[in-house]
Parts: C-alpha cells; structure tokens; sequence
C-alpha cells in the first residue's frame, strides 16, 4: 500500500529559477547570433564605404574652357569688349571691388580681381588689375597690388560646355578649401549643428527632433545627421522603412569611424540633391551655384547660401523658378536660424531677408552656348584620341575659341544676312563662318549657320559648294605678278565634246591685263588662260600643297572654282597663304588634363613649309590689291588706312558667295547661300563680304604687316611683255618681284 501512495504522489513543480536559466541562455545565443550576424553585416557594409569612399566616388564631367584673354598693352580690345567677356565669366559689378569675380567701372577703366585658375601651364592666383582703355585698344594694365605697370597678365577662361554627362547626375566637384565659411556654417546650422561632435548619429538630434514634432503635432523636424544623409544617398535608396533607417545609423557610424570629419563633409558638399536640369538631377554645391546664379561657389553672397542650404530639404517643393515665394520664405527661415544662433547680426539679417532671389533664367548655366564649335572639336577629339578620351572623369579641355570673336562672328552673321535679305529682297538665306588665327593654326570662332544656337546642320564643317573665284590664288601661286595674261574670248572642248566658253562677270575683254590686276578684279578668262598655262597639273599639286585633301581632277573649269569645299577647309586652304607658305592642320585643342591635374596633350604650333616664302608673299600682296582697288575695295571705304587682304569668289548662276580675308591676326572665311542649292542671287562682294564687313567692325582692325621677306624687290616691268624695264620707262608697271626669277633691267622699247 505504502508502495502504491508513493507512485501516486504528483510531482514537484521545476523551480522558477531553471525557467529564467534557460530564457537566459536562449536570449545569450540569440544575442550571439544578432552580434555575430551584426558583426558580419558590419564587415560587408564596412566593405562597400571603404569601395566608395577610397575609390573614385563620381563619374565627373568633362570641363571644356576657351582660351584665356591675354591683355596686352595696345591689343586689340574695347571696354565694351572686355566688359562682355567678364559678363561670360559672370563677374560681379560692384562699387569696388575687394573678393575675385568683382568689377567696376570708371569711365575708360575697368577694375578686377581675377578669379584664382588652375591652368594647364601651372595655378595662377588671384590678382588685381586696372585696365585702361583707348577707343578700340587696351592702352594699360597696372597692378592694383603695388601700381606697378604690367607688360602681360591673362583672365581665367570661360567655361563653354560639359561633356560626357550621359547620366542623370551632373556635378562640378568642389573641395572643402574652396567652399566659403559661410556655406559650411549654415549648412551646419540647419541640417546638423552637433556634426563635430557626433559619433555619425546624434541621440541629441534624435530626441530634439522628437521634441519639436511633439509640440507641432506633425513631422516638421529630422534627427538624422548630415553622416546619415550621406549614408542614404550613397548606398540606400528612399524607401522609409526601419530597415533602411538601422543600415543608414550603422553605416554612418562606420563612415565616422573611416574617415575624417572634413572628408565627410566634402563628400556630403558634393553629393547632396539641389534640383533637376531637364533630365539630369543637379548634384552638390558646386553645381548648384552656377545652375541658380552662375557664379563658382565661392562667390556666393549669405543670401544666396542661405537659398541653396534651404533647397536641401526639398528642392522640387521650394523651387525658386516655379514657386519662388515659398523658396523666399525658407530661405529667410535659414537666415534667421543663423541670427538666432549668433552667426548674422539683425542688421545683417535684415539686409539678407530683404535681397531679391537673384537667380539666372532657368536652363542658362554658362555653357552649351556654341555648338557648332563643340562639333569640330568633338571630331577632332574622335580622330586625333579616339571617342575613349571623353569617357574619363575629371578631364580638362583648353580649346581655342575667343568668346569676344565668337560673339562678333555670330552678329555678323546673324545682322549680315538680315539685312541682305531686307535690302536686295532675297529669302531663306544661310550662311557659316570660320575665323582662325593663322599664326598659330587655331580656330578661334566658328558659326555653322544664322542660328548659332542650333545644333544640327554644321555648314562650317559639313556644307561643301564650288569655292568658285577662291580658286585663283592657287593658279597665280608662283609667277610674277606682271605677268601679261590674255583676256580674249576663248572656246575650250571638252572630253565630252562640249564647248566651254569662260566669260568674265562683266562681260568684258581686255584684251591683256597684268596677272595682278586679273586677280584683283577676279577676271575669269585671264585665269582660264593662265592656269592653261602652268598646267592643270600643277594647279592640281598646288591646292593639295595648300591643304585640300579630296581627290581634284583637272579639269579646266577647276581654274574657276569647280571643287566644293567646306569654310573650314577653305580657311585651312588660305592658312599658308597667309603665313608666307608655312602651315600645320587647323586645331580646336590647346590642351588636354586629366582628373588629377596632369598635361595628357599641349598643341604643338610647329607650322610646315608646303609652298614658297616669297611666292607666297607675293600672292598675298596681290590679296591687298583684291582690298584696294579690287572686288573688295568696298572694305577700303569702310576702313580707310586699314590694310588687309582678300579674296572673293561667286559661283555659276549665283549659287555661291564666298568670301576669304586677313589682317594681321585673323583668317576669315564666310560662305552665303542656300541649302537646296538654288540661286541666291549674291556675288562674293553682295553677299559675303558684307559678313566679313560686319565682323571686322565688330571685331576692329589690326592691318596687315607686309614685311617683304628676303629675295623679294621692288622692280618696274614691262605692262606689254612683262619683262623688267627701268624705272624711267613710261607706263611701266611697278611691283614686288623675286629677285632670282626677273634678270636685269631692259631698255624702255622691250
């Protein structure tokens, strides 16, 4: 019995202890596997900071700038000139200036401080200067410094477009030493005030943002620091989960861990989102100053910080273009969260406050302004670097182009054919123009046609017409120039059995004229006849010398300009005739850095000789004659004393105007038409000349320096038979010669 009650007996309850003993070990190995998997998560997304943060951390744009001015005692340069060229650069005007980027003006002188540049030679930094001006000429540079007078100085060059932005992120990096004090301390101010003393997440931030939406019965405050921001927009995406939230805390713990307090702030300068360009997003500060002001940040006035700070918490809600109001409101609420902590004074804060917005015209950031030079030189990129070369990060591009003869080449273009359409009645005309500098083989402007703002058709590069007249200094390239050529009615057959029958424009016979006088006035017979004479091979093997590229067959009408060129490759044509016969390929780069500041590519000016010195010489003295007395002494009225050469040139049925001229820095070539190839019904001297005459007006002259080279004299000849006479021998025709090829003077009878 005793036996049966002691299995009856219930069992005693486990002690509370043994419960809470294994809760507690279950929770310790819970706790194990959270940290370890803590620990593994850490280690991966420790991994990817470090990828990001010590690799390249952007796919920056290619920058791409014109030339720097160069300012010179007596350059050619107006006041009106120079100001524009600080319009383009977007400097300040100020009563006095005292920071870079400010200017003012004081009757005939203007007064800067240069902007500090980093160009491919070597870092210039800022400078003061006072420019004094002389109608069209820059008659000194002093220093503002010590007073000094300057002998050189240059400005920092425009910015003209950006490249390989292919993206939907668009940013202009800035480094934190170039961000002005005032930025950084509103930035802070307003996003993270504790940022110096936080660990990548602030408790301190967190329960104050807890506190102020408490009382506000809504969210109107985040906790999360500038570190966290940081994290989210580098590796996570905008869902709102508490998920993203722990992966943001914990990698702006580890970012505060890695790296240095500036290195984060730098990369948040530069990353955050501040707009929408079109299709691209606008990315960090950098970018954001030109796109709403157009000025580098460093430039920035407390308003317009105050402006792009309170952007980042939205900029699509405080869009200054569509709702400016609302962008003023917040940003007067940024200055005052500056006053009420000490950084602005109330006098300060209410100048700011009352400040309009300021911003530029949606969309004109400055570049993207001249796309018909963009296209040469992205062909010239494409063939002399391949198409990889755009696809680097950071890279520098220094091209040619002079902004002050861009403009003037696009109001020539843009009035010119205004107004030849107004005063001769003529429709649809469209013309393109390439300027270069024939010293160093440089384009310096290029308009592709009377819209300089569009980017499709190119005629500069792409139009090829029959060059007509602008043939003929290639037929007379050699010979003296008082050379008797015939002009009578001539009958050529062809190998087709046509008859051709050259006429002259004015339909008149000479009988005979010196080649001078037949290139002057552009005379086709005395040209047919002349090139008859050298041989069409020769013309041939003198335009190829020239630089004409394309297969030319010699066929007599080639002597009147039966080969289609574009105006860049007549430009590229006269480019020896203007250097006395040296030349070298027409280039649009100067230079080539890469992202870390380092010369991939310089332009080499080292000019070829492809034709005779004192032929070419001679030629161009007859160009002056084509300006004097010729088919363009209209330019001789307009610009007494002034010398220049050129040549103009019309095409059968008046299809073409072409027009090809110099002065002492400049080559211009200019073709008026068409683009369905139907008569315009201009001649050379109607149509384009009146382009060139629009430009150089613009522009001003620097004439023509005709030092006759060595082996080149003045000798008197022969108007019947072209040999040398003596000086006293009556009518003889004085001019140039090359002393090796005209012998000893004859009697008056020869």
């Amino acid at each position: 019995m005793a036996t049966q009650r002691r299995k009856r007996a219930p069992k005693k309850a486990a002690p509370k202890r043994t419960i809470w003993r294994k809760l507690f070990w279950l929770g310790f190995k819970l706790s194990l596997v959270v940290e370890a998997f803590m620990v593994v998560f850490g280690i991966y997304l420790d991994t990817k900071v470090r990828e990001r943060f010590d690799g390249e951390k952007w796919q920056l744009p290619v920058m791409v700038y014109s030339r720097p001015l160069e300012l010179y005692p007596s350059q050619r340069l107006s006041r009106d000139q120079m100001l524009r060229e600080l319009n383009m650069l977007s400097y300040k005007q100020v009563r006095q200036p005292h920071t870079p980027g400010e200017y003012t003006i004081n009757g005939n002188r203007i007064e800067l401080i240069r902007r500090p540049f980093e160009f491919y030679d070597g870092a210039d930094g800022a400078r003061g200067l006072r420019l004094t001006f002389n109608g069209p000429r820059l008659e000194g540079i002093q220093s503002l410094e010590n007073q000094r007078q300057l002998g050189y100085a240059q400005m920092d060059p425009v910015l003209l477009d950006r490249l390989n932005t292919e993206d939907r992120e668009d940013r202009l990096l800035v480094r934190i030493a170039e961000v002005p004090d005032s930025l950084l301390v509103t930035l802070l101010t307003t996003e993270d005030r504790d940022f110096y003393q936080h660990g990548g997440v602030s408790p301190v931030a967190i329960m104050r943002a807890m506190f102020a939406n408490l009382i506000a019965g809504r969210t109107v405050q985040g906790g999360s620091t500038l570190t966290q921001q940081l994290a989210k927009n580098f590796f996570l995406t905008r869902e709102r989960s508490l998920w993203r939230k722990l992966q943001e805390a914990y990698m702006a713990v580890l970012i505060d861990y890695r790296y240095s307090k500036d290195e984060i702030l730098e990369s948040y300068l530069n990353e955050v989102y501040l707009g929408q360009n079109f299709s691209q997003g606008v990315y960090g500060f950098g970018l954001a100053s030109y796109f709403y002001f157009g000025i580098p940040v460093n430039e920035l006035d407390i308003d317009q910080v105050a402006l792009l700070v309170g952007l980042v918490k939205g900029p699509s809600y405080y869009d200054p273009w569509r709702f400016p109001e609302r962008a003023k409101t917040r940003r007067d609420l940024v200055l005052k969260l500056l006053m009420d902590h000490g950084s602005l004074t109330q006098a300060e804060y209410e100048l700011a406050s009352r400040q309009p917005l300021g911003i530029i015209a949606r969309g004109q950031m400055s570049y993207g302004r001249t796309p018909a030079f963009m296209g040469l030189l992205k062909r010239e990129i494409q063939s002399r670097f391949g198409a990889d070369l755009l696809k680097q990060s950071g890279l520098k591009i220094f091209t040619s182009l002079d902004p002050i003869a861009q403009h003037a080449a696009e109001r020539a273009v843009e009035s010119g054919l205004a107004d030849i359409e107004k005063l001769r009645g003529k429709k649809k005309l469209e013309a393109a123009m390439v300027v270069s500098d024939w010293h160093k083989g440089e384009v310096v402007a290029l308009v592709g046609g009377r819209d300089p703002r569009y980017a499709g058709f190119n005629r500069a590069l792409d139009a090829r017409r029959q060059i007509g007249s602008l043939v003929k200094p290639a037929v007379s390239n050699g010979l003296t120039l008082a050379t008797p050529l015939k002009d009578q009615p001539i009958r050529i057959r062809g190998q087709d059995g046509q008859v051709w029958t050259p006429q002259n424009y004015d339909r008149k016979f000479r009988q005979s004229v010196p080649l001078m006088d037949a290139l002057a006035s552009s005379l086709n017979v005395p040209t047919v006849n002349l090139g008859l004479q050298v041989g069409l091979e020769k013309v041939v093997d003198t335009l190829h010398k020239l630089g004409v590229q394309q297969e030319i067959q010699p066929y007599p009408s080639l002597v009147l300009g039966a080969v289609a060129l574009s105006p860049l490759e007549v430009n590229q044509m006269y480019l020896p005739i203007a250097n006395q016969g040296l030349t070298q390929p027409l280039s649009a780069i100067r230079a080539v850095v890469n992202g870390d500041g380092s010369l991939l590519y310089q332009h080499d000016q080292t000019a070829k000789r492809v034709t005779d010195q004192q032929a070419s010489w001679l030629t161009l003295f007859a160009m002056t004659k084509t300006v004097s007395q010729g088919t363009a002494r209209a330019l001789s009225a307009k610009f007494p004393g002034a010398t220049m050469a050129a040549k103009t040139g019309t095409t059968n049925e008046l299809r073409d105007s072409w027009f090809a001229g110099m002065d002492n820095n400049e080559l211009v070539s200019i073709w008026v038409g068409r683009d369905d190839n139907t008569p315009a019904g201009l001649t050379g001297a109607s149509g384009a000349l009146q382009l060139f005459s629009g430009y150089m007006s613009q522009r001003g002259v620097n004439s023509l320096g005709l030092k006759m080279p060595e082996g080149v004299t003045w000798a008197n000849f022969s108007r019947a038979s072209g040999t040398r006479v003596t000086s006293d021998c009556p009518g003889s025709l004085q001019v140039p010669a090359k002393a090796s090829t005209m012998g000893s003077p004859a009697g008056c009878a020869s």
